[in-house]
């Protein structure tokens, strides 16, 4: 291959990115080849909801150091025609012989900790199950079109992108490193690095493997995952690797459909998946901001009250938040409207340290998606920490997610590992209502950066009102642990200084995907789909 003179990913000027509009639909996705494939399905005759199981199976083809067939799934999905919102959890449980006794007494924790790698890290997956729900509940066209640009990406190639190049190349030397001598992940070298090297920007990929996966499971309505042919390979890999899943904990899977969590937040409505998921973060922190007034964005005490609010949600969070079925409390109390007043009371003029949970890193995707029948799906699906747990099914492309590792072994903690218990999950798609009606969905993917790139956007777009490419353009802060905060390089540098004055460390990360990735959409009233996407990754608009 001919060798270019420039880097891609050296970005010397600052771009500038205008809100994009159409009407007749769009998909918004960090890969342009995804975003691709559910406008091909759009103009098919499907609708948003066939658009998205298009642009989620593309993205594991075209983004595997984020998602894969192995990842879980949550959506909200806005039904124009009952003008009603439909939330679906579509995360797994942990198998039924995972226990703490267990991973303690077969030493594979990690100094008392769950491991971060190998089949014991790995949880049910979900995001096959969670195409077939869409599908079958509000697609127009069957599965196996649906997924048919997917398969064709990975049967014929495609070509890597910068981001994606960049992802792979960290993946590789880490993974070099770790998982030397561990047979149990030789199946990730020889499907991903199938020429001992990672990819480069504009190398073709090629994935057979995952095609005929894909096409099994639109062929079978995924139920070749969960009961068929390719359960038993799941099975038997886990048993001779020494993992807990079993093809009974497939066959036993049902993603649910869930009634969305919301809190007004100035006559708008923000829309999350209630817990397991972490949606609730973002709602608890606006539900305190809600009592004060903010009139200009880029000033000290909007930054001094929305990192204290977004301290005191996620000290809640670490503290209560784990799988519905095991929390002490109704979660619905930590966004109750008094709560909130009650926990603004506590922010003061300087800094304070709520929790020092440390929150890890995590690859993740999101996108969006709506059809000019006003039909829209905020979507997300995650392997969690890149390619995930590391594992891959021989023979099948699958790399399972490692979304287990965020399980505690201590059983005093709210989010202790148990049999078919599910995790607190970082992933979360958000949706805007107002007056009962859509106004579009939006997300930022990355880790515990989720809800608090859920606070930005939506007070950029409610508060400051920032068109959607605005919104998500603007710089970005995240809380990491103490009262340490990373800043991106645009940040203003004064304002900073003060900050630091009142209490937060604040550092400046070179970092950009560090910040998460978001894509949103607003319709307006005439109809009219107005997007925005991610300028910090290989993000892209497809519409018409």
């Amino acid at each position: 291959m001919m060798k270019t003179s420039f880097d891609p990913t050296y970005q010397k000027y600052p771009s500038q990115r205008y809100p994009v509009y159409a009407k007749g639909g769009m998909v918004c996705a960090s890969s342009p080849m995804a975003s691709a494939a559910g406008l091909e399905i759009l103009k098919k005759g499907g609708n948003a909801a066939d658009a998205a199981v298009a642009t989620a199976s593309a993205l594991t083809v075209v983004e595997p150091t984020a998602n894969g067939i192995g990842s879980d799934a949550f959506a909200l999905v806005w039904s124009a025609k009952e003008q009603k919102l439909y939330g679906l959890n579509s995360s797994g449980p942990a198998p039924m012989a995972a226990t703490i006794e267990g991973i303690l007494s077969d030493k594979k924790d990690e100094n008392g900790k769950m491991p971060t790698f190998g089949w014991a890290a790995v949880t049910v997956p979900g995001a096959p199950k969670a195409w077939a729900e869409l599908n079958s509940r509000f697609g127009k066209l069957s599965l196996s079109e649906d997924m048919a640009p997917a398969i064709n990406y990975a049967r014929e190639g495609y070509p890597c992108a910068p981001n994606l190049a960049l992802m792979w190349k960290a993946a590789f030397n880490r993974y070099k490193k770790v998982f030397e001598g561990k047979p149990e992940f030789d199946e990730w070298f020889r499907t991903f690095t199938p020429e001992s090297k990672p990819y480069e920007a504009g190398d073709i990929i090629k994935l057979p493997n995952h095609a005929k996966t894909l096409e099994l499971i639109g062929k079978t309505n995924a139920n070749a995952f969960y009961s068929g042919e390719i359960a038993r390979k799941i099975d038997a890999d886990s048993r001779e690797f020494g993992g807990y899943l079993r093809y009974e904990d497939l066959a036993r899977f049902e993603a649910k459909w869930v009634e969305p969590i919301k809190v007004n937040y100035r006559g708008y409505e923000i829309c999350e998946i209630p817990p397991n998921g972490q949606g609730i973060v973002a709602l608890m922190a606006l539900n305190i901001l809600k009592e004060f007034e903010f009139s200009e964005k880029d000033s000290v005490e909007t930054y001094h009250k929305q990192l204290e609010a977004m301290e005191i949600a996620f000290a809640d969070a670490f503290r209560y938040v784990t799988d519905p079925d095991f929390m002490e409390l109704d979660y619905n109390d930590l966004i109750a409207p008094e709560y909130g007043a009650e926990r603004a009371k506590e922010i003061g003029e300087t800094a304070k340290i709520y929790t020092s949970s440390v929150p890890p890193k995590s690859g993740t995707v999101y996108f969006c998606c709506a059809d000019g029948e006003g039909n829209m799906v905020s979507y997300i699906q995650s392997n969690y920490m890149g390619f995930g747990s590391g594992i891959v099914v021989k023979d099948t492309g699958i790399s399972l997610q490692n979304r287990g590792c965020d399980f505690s072994l201590n059983p005093k903690d709210a989010n202790c590992l148990a049999p078919g218990k599910r995790t607190y999950h970082t992933i979360i798609p958000g949706f805007i209502l107002k007056d009962g009606k859509a106004v579009g969905p939006f997300g930022v993917m990355g880790g515990y950066m989720q809800p608090q790139g859920h606070l930005q956007v939506a007070m950029n777009y409610i508060d400051f009102h920032l068109d959607p490419q605005q919104a998500l353009d603007a710089p970005r802060w995240q809380w990491m642990r103490d009262n340490t905060v990373t800043v991106e390089t645009r940040f203003n540098s004064e304002i900073a200084r003060i900050l630091r004055q009142k209490g937060h460390n604040i550092r400046v990360d070179l970092s950009t995907p560090s910040f998460g990735r978001g894509q949103m959409i607003v319709r307006l009233e005439n109809g009219t789909l107005v997007g925005g996407t991610e300028s910090r990754t290989d993000s892209n608009i497809a519409c018409y």
